[in-house]
């Protein structure tokens, strides 16, 4: 069992690829994940689990689609957080920034389905440890 405290700010400044998370704790089922934002992701869903983000630095904006196809746009700015709900089709973008996650171990970052392709600025993943 590792007992040492993470630093975020120290976390985030070990790596530079943007949508690429690091995993810096888990608990219970859970990672706690950091990621560097920039440019566009790609719409995709979560049809079984809510996703939790916290923008640490700079702006993080997620478009959400409804059901009849209508979509909105959340602006978030430094010290917010926001849930996108199980089932909602969203599509992260950001002018650069930096967020912090909480989603069940394994839940890779493109959704369990997305449209499109995914730009190779977008990692594709369950989460990177640490290093």
């Amino acid at each position: 069992m590792d007992y040492k405290p993470v630093n975020l700010t120290e976390a985030l400044a070990s790596f530079d690829e943007v949508y690429s998370p690091r995993i810096v704790a888990r608990m219970n089922d859970y990672d706690v994940r950091v990621a560097h934002t920039a440019g566009e992701h790609v719409w995709h869903v979560h049809e079984d689990t809510d996703e939790f983000f916290l923008v640490l630095d700079g702006r993080f904006d997620v478009a959400l689609r409804a059901a009849d196809g209508t979509e909105s746009t959340v602006e978030l700015r430094k010290g917010d957080t926001f849930v996108v709900p199980k089932g909602t089709e969203h599509k992260p973008s950001s002018p650069g920034g930096s967020i912090l996650m909480f989603e069940p171990s394994g839940t890779s970052t493109t959704g369990d389905r997305h449209e499109g392709e995914i730009p190779g600025h977008v990692d594709s993943t369950t989460g990177h440890a640490l290093s």
